[in-house]
C-alpha cells in the first residue's frame, strides 16, 4: 500500500455527528448485557428455571458473536461499513424486543442470541468508522470515548435498570429502557454516519475476501495484537467477574456496598479510556498498551492478596484505570495494523477478544473452585504481564514506522 492514499486520509475532516454517534451506539450496545447479569434471578424465576440455566443465553450470545464476527471478517471487504453496523443495530433492536415479550424461555433463548450476532457488526464496524475518518491524531481521543461510553452502560444503565424492573418488572427494563435506547442510537447512526466508506469494494471477488484474513495473519504484528489483546481481555476477568464476590466472600460486605464499588471501578476504567486517548499522542500506542498491560496485570495480581479492605480496593482501581488505558491504547495499535482491510481486522480481533473473554472467565472460575481466589488472580493477572511481553516483542506500530522513514534522508 502506498503512501499516497494515507496521506489523503489524513486530510479528511470527520462530520460532527460520527464521533456522538458512536459515542452513543458503545453505550447503548453494552446495556443488553448488563440487563442480562443484572436481572439474571428475575428472568430465571419467571420462566422456572435456576440461574445456572438462564446465564446459559450469555454465553449462547457470546459462542454466536464470535462465530459471526469472523463472518464479518469477509462482510466488511463486500458491504459498506455503516451498512453493517446499521444492521447489528437492528439485530439488538429487534433481540430487545424478543427478550421482553418471550412467552417461554425458548424465545428469550433465541432473541438473547440475536444480541450476540448484533455485537459482532456494531463493535468492530465501529472502530472501522473511526480509522476510515479519523486522522491518526484523533483516532486515539476518538477510541477513548467509544470505550469510556462502554463502561459507562454499567455506570448509568445499572440504576436505571434496577429502577425500571424494580417499578415494572425486568421485562419492561427491556422494552421501556434497552430498546428505546437502541432504537435512537439506530435512528443518530443513520443520520450522523457517513454512507460512503474509503476502504469499501463493493465488486469485490472472492479472492479479496481471502485477501483480507491472509492480510492479518501473515503480519507478524497483526498476529501479535490479537493474541496480545486476548491474553489481556482473559485477564480483565479477574477484576470484572470476579472482584465482587471476593470483596462479598473476604471481607463480608453486603451487596449495596459492593454495587457501589463496582461504579466506582467502572469510572475508574472511564477515566483511564479517556486519559488514554492524550497518552497516546505523548507516548505511542505500543509503548502505553505495553505499560498499562504490564501495570494491570501487576495490580491484578495484587488485589486478592492484601489483608486491608482498602488496600485491596486500592489496587481493584487502579487495575481498571490500567486496563481501560490498555484498551484505548491496543485498539488504536491494532487498528492500524493493516489499513487496507480495517475492517477485517477489527472483526477478528472482536472474535478473538470475545472467545479469551469466555475463556478467562471459565479458567477464573475454575480456578476458584480447586485453587481460591489468590491463585485465580495469580493465574489470570499472569496473561495480562504475557500481554504485555507480546506487545513489547511481536507488536509494532506502523505509523512509527512511516515516521522513520519520511524523516530519513
Amino acid at each position: 500500500m502506498s503512501e499516497k492514499p494515507v496521506s489523503t486520509e489524513e486530510k479528511r475532516s470527520p462530520g460532527k455527528l460520527i464521533l456522538p454517534s458512536l459515542i452513543f451506539l458503545s453505550f447503548a450496545s453494552g446495556l443488553p448485557a448488563l440487563l442480562v447479569g443484572l436481572l439474571l434471578v428475575d428472568i430465571g424465576h419467571t420462566f422456572g428455571y435456576p440461574v445456572g440455566v438462564t446465564g446459559q443465553i450469555r454465553t449462547v450470545a457470546m459462542i454466536l458473536g464470535t462465530i459471526f464476527a469472523l463472518l464479518m471478517g469477509i462482510l466488511s471487504v463486500r458491504f459498506n461499513h455503516k451498512s453493517l453496523l446499521l444492521t447489528g443495530l437492528l439485530f439488538m433492536s429487534v433481540s430487545a424486543l424478543g427478550c421482553g415479550l418471550a412467552p417461554i424461555f425458548a424465545i428469550m433463548f433465541v432473541s438473547y442470541s440475536m444480541q450476540g450476532v448484533g455485537a459482532s457488526m456494531t463493535g468492530p464496524m465501529s472502530y472501522a468508522l473511526v480509522g476510515e475518518h479519523f486522522s491518526r491524531e484523533r483516532r486515539g481521543g476518538a477510541i477513548g470515548w467509544i470505550v469510556a461510553a462502554a463502561a459507562l452502560a454499567y455506570v448509568i444503565g445499572s440504576p436505571v435498570a434496577g429502577a425500571v424492573s424494580g417499578l415494572w418488572g425486568w421485562r419492561m427494563a427491556f422494552l421501556g429502557f434497552v430498546l428505546p435506547v437502541l432504537l435512537l442510537s439506530l435512528l443518530l447512526a443513520a443520520k450522523g454516519l457517513p454512507s460512503v466508506s474509503s476502504g469499501h469494494q463493493p465488486k469485490a471477488s472472492m479472492r479479496d475476501y481471502s485477501e483480507g484474513f491472509k492480510g492479518v495473519f501473515s503480519n507478524r504484528s497483526a498476529v501479535g495484537c490479537l493474541v496480545g489483546s486476548a491474553l489481556s481481555g482473559a485477564a480483565w476477568m479477574a477484576i470484572l467477574i470476579y472482584a465482587p464476590s471476593f470483596h462479598r466472600q473476604q471481607f463480608l460486605l453486603p451487596t449495596g456496598v459492593v454495587s457501589v464499588i463496582v461504579v466506582v471501578a467502572a469510572l475508574c476504567y472511564v477515566a483511564g479510556s479517556l486519559v488514554s486517548g492524550q497518552f497516546v499522542k505523548r507516548l505511542g500506542r505500543k509503548p502505553l498498551t505495553v505499560l498499562a498491560a504490564l501495570v494491570a496485570g501487576a495490580f491484578t495480581i495484587l488485589y486478592t492478596n492484601l489483608p486491608d479492605l482498602w488496600l485491596s480496593l486500592a489496587t481493584v482501581f487502579l487495575s481498571c484505570l490500567f486496563a481501560g488505558m490498555r484498551m484505548t491504547a491496543s485498539t488504536n495499535l491494532t487498528l492500524e495494523q493493516v489499513p487496507r482491510f480495517r475492517g477485517t481486522m477489527m472483526s477478528i480481533n472482536h472474535a478473538t477478544v470475545a472467545l479469551a473473554d469466555a475463556l478467562g472467565s471459565g479458567i477464573g472460575g475454575l480456578a476458584i473452585l480447586m485453587l481460591g481466589y489468590g491463585p485465580m488472580a495469580a493465574i489470570l493477572g499472569a496473561m495480562g504481564i504475557a500481554a504485555a511481553v507480546i506487545f513489547q516483542f511481536l507488536a509494532i506500530d506502523p505509523t512509527r514506522t512511516e515516521k522513520r522513514e519520511h524523516s530519513s534522508p
